[in-house]
């Protein structure tokens, strides 16, 4: 079970990424698409329940963004992979002005995520986290950024045990 969390500026690609890489494998959680929190948990808590792959792509600039999904993702036992989209402003400004209608998002939206967009950590619960990169004609480069400590292969497995136990105890309390 893995849980995939975007974290990128508008335009950087993480929709154009998450079909090409994770379309036919993981249910895609998107605020834009679901339009509200309410919807969007009730997505991601099925998806916890049923123990089915999903990527959270928004931009989550913030780890306080990221918390959201991470800390119930582990409880549930998932792995927690982030991908950090790697795009300078200028390249994000330009993708954006390709895209049409309601996709467009006003410049100033995207330049204000750029400035506060703060990349993931391993200390955030991540058990991976990768940065995607656009080379020309939209293909994206993925390079690891940091990884589970190699030293310690049994830590992210017993966390993994210990968070699923924990989500077999909350099912077992939660009303029916």
């Amino acid at each position: 079970m893995e849980a995939v969390i975007f974290t990128g500026v508008p335009g950087s690609g993480k929709s154009t990424f998450y079909r090409q890489r994770f379309f036919d494998t993981h249910v895609r959680i998107n605020l834009d698409m679901l339009r509200t929190r309410r919807r969007e948990q009730i997505l991601l808590s099925a998806c916890l329940q049923a123990g089915q792959a999903f990527v959270v792509d928004n931009t989550n600039p913030l780890p306080a963004d990221r918390t959201r999904y991470i800390g119930p993702a582990q409880t549930a036992g998932f792995r927690v992979v982030g991908y950090f989209f790697d795009v300078d402003l200028r390249e994000a400004m330009r993708l954006n002005q390709q895209r049409e209608g309601k996709k467009k998002i006003p410049a100033a939206a995207v330049a204000g995520t750029y400035k506060k967009i703060q990349p993931p950590a391993l200390a955030e619960g991540f058990d991976a986290i990768f940065t995607v990169r656009l080379a020309p004609e939209m293909k994206f480069v993925v390079t690891g950024y940091e990884t589970t400590p190699q030293n310690h292969p049994g830590q992210a497995e017993e966390r993994r045990r210990q968070a699923k136990n924990r989500w077999a105890f909350f099912q077992r309390q939660a009303p029916k």
